[in-house]
């Protein structure tokens, strides 16, 4: 019974943590990744990554993508001072930043998922609230 009680009592602690993340504070656990980890095998970057900072989890289908920033967070929060694009209303960082792009693998979203990693140079889009980050918008290479 006590084993019982305790398992509860920790399903319950980590659903109230989660409850409690703010939405940058979500931002920043899914997109920021500075400076990269360095993961043992480096092709699972992504597979590693997106489970241990609960973007993937069993049970839940796999995310079909997910950027990884490699920057100091300060940089994203910079993007959202500059002047939104108007047709789409997000910010852009200023300068292109270092990332990892993950994309699923094949079509099936159940897991286990296996996603391939493109790292690059770009520039970042974000929804901003209150002046902060608190969605990854897309990514893109400013034309010459």
């Amino acid at each position: 019974m006590a084993g019982w009680v305790l398992c509860v009592t920790l399903v319950l602690a980590a659903l109230a943590g989660a409850a409690g993340e703010t939405r940058y504070e979500k931002f920043l656990r899914q997109h920021v990744d500075n400076p990269r980890t360095s993961t043992l095998a480096a092709h699972r970057y992504c597979e590693t990554m997106l489970a241990r900072r609960r973007v993937t989890a069993p049970g839940r289908p796999c995310k079909p993508s997910n950027t990884f920033v490699h920057a100091p967070a300060a940089d994203l929060v910079a993007a959202c001072s500059q002047a939104p694009e108007p047709e789409t209303g997000f910010h852009s960082t200023p300068s292109a930043l270092s990332l990892t792009a993950c994309r699923l693998r094949g079509g099936d979203t159940r897991p286990p998922c296996a996603y391939r990693a493109r790292q690059a140079q770009q520039h970042v889009r974000v929804a901003c609230r209150d002046g902060l980050p608190v969605h990854l918008a897309g990514t893109y290479t400013a034309p010459q």
